[in-house]
């Protein structure tokens, strides 16, 4: 598994954020039973970026806390798929499944942290494992999928002890 991250250089959260989305980069295809090693992409910006992103890729032309690319097109974690793709979903250097991309606003993770009272780690993580299940397929369009996602996402987090205290 691979997890390639870019920073703006301004941007020091007090982990290291490479040894992070790999562990839930694992814990998320383990969960999801991918049968094959996977690699992601990771941005952390500031919100102005992630604006951007927002208005040019996704018609949106306001800030958001994460903003996920998914590779694939799946759902809710069917790998089986990803073979069918008409464009291979595969690295041609590593043999890795590219499962997406993700850009995380640092600027959220710090006040949605003091928001919900708990560590920066813990915020990024959350928003890192929440994308990565956007990237294997999974969505949160009606209560039914919410509740799915949050069940997953919290197993993820309780699993590499992430805890919200």
């Amino acid at each position: 598994m691979t997890s390639y991250v870019d920073t703006d250089e301004d941007i020091d959260l007090g982990f290291d954020i490479q040894d992070l989305t790999l562990k839930l980069l694992n814990a998320v295809c383990d969960s999801e039973h991918c049968p094959y090693e996977a690699c992601i992409n990771v941005y952390v910006t500031h919100s102005d970026t992630v604006r951007v992103y927002n208005r040019d890729y996704r018609d949106n032309d306001s800030t958001t806390d994460v903003i996920s690319f998914p590779a694939l097109d799946i759902r809710e974690g069917g790998f089986e798929d990803a073979v069918n793709d008409s464009d291979s979903p595969f690295d041609p250097e590593s043999g890795e499944l590219i499962l997406g991309d993700i850009v995380i606003n640092a600027d959220r993770v710090y006040s949605q942290a003091e928001e919900y009272g708990h560590s920066i780690l813990r915020e990024f993580a959350f928003l890192c494992a929440h994308s990565l299940y956007h990237l294997c397929g999974y969505d949160h369009e009606n209560p039914d999928e919410a509740a799915v996602m949050e069940r997953k996402q919290e197993d993820t987090l309780n699993l590499l002890n992430i805890t919200r205290g």
